[in-house]
């Protein structure tokens, strides 16, 4: 009994320690202006590329039929005029995405209407931050 009241205090004291040893890398809420952001950014952006699927034929549609008012969904598109790819990650109500977009490339996703969103990413070792309250289709060119 003695045994299982030691090793419980000892798998208590393990436990509770808060330590990242080679685990995830913690981050700051706001980064700074340096080259490892750079380089993060083009790590996300190379993995992410690997999977993303673009929603071209949705996007396409919700832009041709000019936001038909009993569609619940539009888009957001957003051009990329840096030299630098950037991760863009679009958040919501019950939403979150990232969207990969290369230099000189369009972004594009759809969301649902008549809801905030909060764009951000870093561009350039530059924070891109922007909400919008979304009631069609929304878009925006940003460059560093």
């Amino acid at each position: 009994m003695k045994k299982l009241l030691i090793l419980s205090g000892i798998f208590l004291l393990l436990t509770s320690c808060n330590v990242n040893y080679g685990g995830y890398p913690t981050r700051s809420s706001y980064p700074s202006n340096n080259a490892s952001n750079t380089v993060n950014t083009e790590r996300e952006y190379n993995e992410l590329i690997k999977t993303y699927k673009a929603e071209t034929a949705d996007v396409l549609n919700d832009l041709l039929n000019s936001d038909s008012p009993s569609n619940p969904k539009t888009s957001i598109s957003v051009t990329n005029k840096s030299n630098c790819n950037i991760v863009l990650t679009i958040s919501g109500n019950n939403f979150f995405k990232k969207i990969p977009i290369g230099a000189g490339k369009i972004g594009y996703t759809m969301v649902l209407k008549n809801q905030n969103y909060r764009l951000s990413g870093m561009l350039c070792n530059s924070v891109y931050q922007s909400t919008k309250y979304i009631t069609s289709s929304y878009s925006v060119s940003i460059s560093n």
